[in-house]
């Protein structure tokens, strides 16, 4: 097997240069993917309300077609998923990719497209490994098996032509045949829904497995990991799979894992970090030494970037790759080959490079909590305790809320701190009721706390009256519009509260 290492490398230098090309002359990339997506979207209804067959080039584009959040889309996206064909794109749409809810809607469901799939998330998935090759032309990553963790939700079918899965789900759904000899688990295995007997079984079936890589959410990765040295009796992964040598990574920041991960899996494994969303595939780490992930500016996805302050605003303003700077934040818009129009993903980034394109992602436009994949915003969590109160006979006046990370042996948990006007009877009850009001809000949240696996109930703090005024007091931003940080990804407004005032 080892000698297809020579081959794969040759092939890898071959797709390469074209790599080089676009990241090289990124601007001149993106104009063409723009073309190609108008040309396309023109014979769709979208594309002749806004007069794509006038627009001839990206200022005209930018002036005539608005921003669009989901909501703005949902109404185009229903129509498609009850048959409706050349809505917001002009080949046929027969899978959607289900991910977390908006403040309307327990989930959305994104088109996905004979050509997002094939030109951009197969493609840029394809020119992630021939990064690694051309780094590492020695590498025998591709002669053994790839452990692919995927999400936990099986394809369901909406009509005779359609069906819809999380994102995991469907490429694993659509992935050539010649892709299940280089990956494991097995299909029936890789899409079973019901967590706890598919982390049993994924862990008794890859075991004997020569296993190189393995990609997947941090969150569901470690669980295996662990299940897999209880059954082994091993103290590292290396001991199970000794020619592992790479985990891709994504989905949430690795910050908090890292030292974990390093410690489960031992010496010699190299690590990669993927900014891979349902709307399409945007960056990837060039290699493991390399800060920041290369933008793709090739496969199908046009760019732009709204500056921060921009987001709100009636028509907010965006720059294009030229324009952008260093170190400055901005909100991701995108138009794709799956359909979707000047679309606003949500997600912050930070550019660390210009020509070629690096960047980091550094969070969301709205406060949230996506420690484990959960993607938990303020909208559910408002809407949560509400419902908890009223089943509880409570009055919240104020909250925080941070995860508690995984520990050496200990899921992760929600925490929060609430200041009551009115104390809840149970705080049992109240613990228990706002649970169930956010498994049902979200269904991210619902998968990550299916059996505690991932998440386990949240953990209440009741404040004394008047704590949140008193740290809004000392800080000097006591009244006006000055507000107690509602969710975040990083614990030190927590830990402060806690500190000073429990």
């Amino acid at each position: 097997m080892k000698l297809l290492s020579p081959a794969i490398s040759r092939l890898a230098r071959i797709r390469h240069w074209r790599i080089e090309q676009w990241a090289n002359d990124p601007v001149a990339s993106q104009r063409e993917v723009l073309q190609d997506l108008i040309t396309h979207g023109q014979y769709t209804e979208f594309g002749r309300k806004y007069g794509f067959n006038q627009l001839f080039n990206i200022r005209k584009f930018k002036e005539t077609v608005p921003i669009h959040e989901y909501e703005d889309l949902k109404p185009y996206i229903d129509r498609i998923m009850q048959g409706e064909e050349n809505v917001l794109w002009n080949t046929p749409v027969n899978w959607f990719a289900k991910s977390s809810g908006t403040t309307s809607d327990k989930s959305k469901f994104i088109p996905i497209t004979k050509e997002s799939l094939e030109d951009c998330h197969f493609q840029s998935a394809k020119d992630v490994l021939t990064m690694y090759y051309n780094n590492r032309s020695e590498s025998d990553l591709l002669t053994g098996k790839g452990l692919v963790i995927g999400g936990s939700h099986q394809i369901s079918p909406i009509n005779d032509d359609m069906q819809y899965g999380d994102l995991s789900a469907v490429l694993l759904q659509n992935t050539p045949i010649w892709a299940n000899w280089i990956r494991t688990p097995e299909l029936s295995i890789a899409l079973m829904d019901e967590w706890e007997a598919k982390i049993e079984k994924m862990a008794l079936h890859t075991i004997q497995e020569d296993v190189t890589s393995i990609s997947g959410v941090p969150t569901w990765t470690m669980i295996l990991i662990k299940r897999i040295l209880e059954i082994t009796g091993k103290q590292t992964l290396k001991e199970v799979w000794p020619n592992l040598e790479l985990y891709i990574h994504g989905g949430v920041s690795f910050t908090p894992y890292r030292t974990q991960f390093q410690k489960l899996i031992g010496e010699g494994c190299h690590y990669l970090e993927m900014y891979n969303a349902s709307e399409g595939f945007f960056a990837a780490q060039v290699s493991p030494e390399e800060e920041g992930m290369l933008l793709f500016t090739e496969n199908g996805i046009f760019y732009e970037f709204m500056p921060i302050a921009e987001y709100g605003k009636p028509n907010p303003k965006t720059i294009g790759l030229k324009d952008v700077e260093i170190g400055q934040q901005y909100a991701i818009v995108i138009s794709t080959n799956g359909g979707l129009w000047r679309y606003l993903v949500g997600d912050t980034v930070q550019f660390i490079s210009k020509f070629p394109f690096k960047l980091k992602v550094t969070g969301r436009l709205k406060q949230y909590i996506n420690a484990f994949g959960e993607e938990l915003i303020a909208d559910n969590a408002d809407k949560a305790i509400a419902i908890a109160c009223e089943q509880t006979g409570s009055v919240v006046k104020d909250y925080t809320a941070a995860p508690i990370y995984f520990g050496e042996n200990s899921p992760g948990a929600h925490e929060w701190l609430i200041e009551f006007e009115q104390n809840p009877d149970s705080m049992e009850l109240f613990r228990s009721s706002l649970d169930a009001a956010l498994k049902e809000l979200n269904s991210d949240y619902e998968a990550k706390r299916h059996r505690d696996i991932a998440l386990t109930k949240p953990v209440i703090h009741s404040l004394p009256n008047g704590v949140f005024n008193e740290w809004l007091k000392q800080k000097g931003k006591l009244g006006g519009q000055h507000k107690v940080p509602r969710l975040s990804n990083e614990r030190v407004f927590v830990e402060e509260i806690k500190r000073n005032f429990l």
